[in-house]
């Protein structure tokens, strides 16, 4: 295509733009697997940072957190859906975090505050921050190449692997087609002959040019991550960000979830109703792109950590670098009704999504799995954030956070939900209290989980 070096360029410019944003100066190691770290004399490549929307005076609607509440409850009545969990946070606390319905219904428990459940693709945006932690330090760069990391890494086109950086692995720019190698991994192929069959895998452009939605080559960035910590990707994570964020209920991988005081079984439709299942390990396989088991406890924490409010781990410049878009993704404001509905425009940044919904810039992430399913947003210029999560394939609960945002714009209200939800006695009546509650509004703010 003619306009590929312009449009190249473009691209190369906003993650030039990036840069400084991350640290006030960094290292790279460039030629070695582990070499000495040396720093940059100046920063040649920095550009002016990404214009961030005044907000002062943002008058932020009241919101309803018992309705909300009490539509979450109604998902579960009746066993519509097995189980639910939904986190609200705003300024730094917690509005609600609980849980509705059960864990299996072969063996029901009720879903609490600290039921873990599998977040499948909510599991990129810690495999963004990972990395931005490791940028933060000094001991990589965000225009790090892979192949001085990951050297045996080849690709189909000519000098293509030497081409792809740390941010074209984390906002889907490897060049790859769609979901590449997505069936094989479900067949349970192993990660790292996946990542070999990528040398002969077709290309549907240079690195960096158009963004195409990965799995098993996104996970290529936990590779970086042990080549420059020498500790494993997991690990990583756990000391870097579950920790110090008070995540304790949050693991990876099968043995995580199963190890888990509590947790939610999947489940899927079968003779008549919701049959659990045992997790399958697929896309445990992948962990930066799907790895993550977390509770609603440590999901509101990683929402007030992305809102800013827990600077000593996620400082405010590296925030601003992880939600900042970096290539457009159209076909997502057509993916959905609410999607077609509300969203003015979409794109994809550091592990996350970056949606303008009615206006309003949400940074967004969903993710599924074989009997999980799980959505969060964050509202920047009202310092607020949710996320749901649910133990099931049913795409009702899907409506609850366009619900949810309607109502923090201040919109008419949208039909993202079925009718039998919304004039349920319990919606109805937003007064009612769920019984199996697990943390929720003046109990949260006095005592976060």
């Amino acid at each position: 295509m003619k306009d590929q070096p312009v449009r190249r360029a473009l691209l190369a410019g906003i993650i030039a733009s990036l840069l400084p944003l991350a640290a006030g100066s960094v290292t790279q190691d460039t030629g070695h697997w582990r070499g000495a770290i040396q720093r940059p004399a100046a920063t040649a490549n920095a550009l002016p940072e990404p214009l961030v929307e005044n907000v002062a005076g943002v008058s932020t609607p009241t919101l309803d957190i018992a309705r909300f509440e009490s539509i979450a409850e109604a998902l579960v009545d009746g066993g519509r859906i097995p189980g639910l969990a939904m986190a609200i946070v705003k300024d730094g606390k917690v509005l609600s975090a609980r849980g509705y319905g059960i864990t299996d219904t072969h063996n029901p428990q009720p879903v609490d505050a600290h039921t873990v459940f599998r977040l499948a693709s909510l599991s990129k945006s810690f495999a963004g921050t990972m990395t931005g932690i490791l940028v933060n330090d000094g001991v990589l760069r965000w225009d790090s190449h892979l192949t001085d990391y990951v050297p045996e890494f080849r690709m189909s086109r000519p000098d293509a692997a030497q081409q792809v950086t740390v941010a074209d692995i984390l906002s889907h720019r490897t060049g790859l087609t769609r979901n590449a190698f997505d069936r094989d991994l479900e067949a349970n192929a192993n990660y790292h002959d996946l990542t070999l069959r990528i040398a002969d895998a077709p290309m549907t452009c240079a690195p960096g040019d158009c963004y195409a939605y990965q799995n098993v080559a996104f996970s290529l960035i936990g590779d970086i991550v042990f080549a420059t910590t020498g500790r494993f990707y997991s690990e990583s994570v756990a000391s870097r960000i579950f920790k110090p964020l008070g995540m304790n209920d949050a693991s990876y991988g099968l043995e995580g979830l199963e190890a888990s005081a509590r947790w939610a079984k999947p489940h899927v439709r079968g003779r008549g109703g919701w049959v659990s299942l045992t997790p399958k390990p697929s896309y445990y396989r992948v962990a930066p792109a799907a790895g993550v088991n977390a509770s609603i406890s440590d999901m509101a924490q990683w929402l007030i950590a992305h809102a800013g409010h827990r600077p000593d781990v996620l400082p405010a410049p590296l925030l601003e670098t992880l939600h900042t878009q970096i290539v457009s993704t159209p076909t997502e404001t057509r993916s959905s009704e609410w999607r077609r509905t509300r969203l003015n425009s979409a794109g994809y940044a550091i592990g996350w999504r970056d949606y303008e919904y009615a206006g309003h810039k949400v940074v967004f992430h969903g993710g599924a799995v074989q009997g999980y399913r799980g959505m969060m947003a964050l509202v920047p210029e009202q310092d607020f954030g949710l996320v749901v999560l649910w133990n099931s394939e049913s795409p009702l609960p899907s409506g609850l956070l366009p619900t949810i945002l309607d109502a923090a714009f201040n919109l008419p209200a949208g039909q993202w939900l079925d009718d039998k939800t919304l004039t349920t006695s319990a919606v109805l009546y937003a007064g009612h209290q769920p019984s199996n509650a697990g943390t929720s509004a003046a109990a949260a703010k006095a005592s976060p989980p």
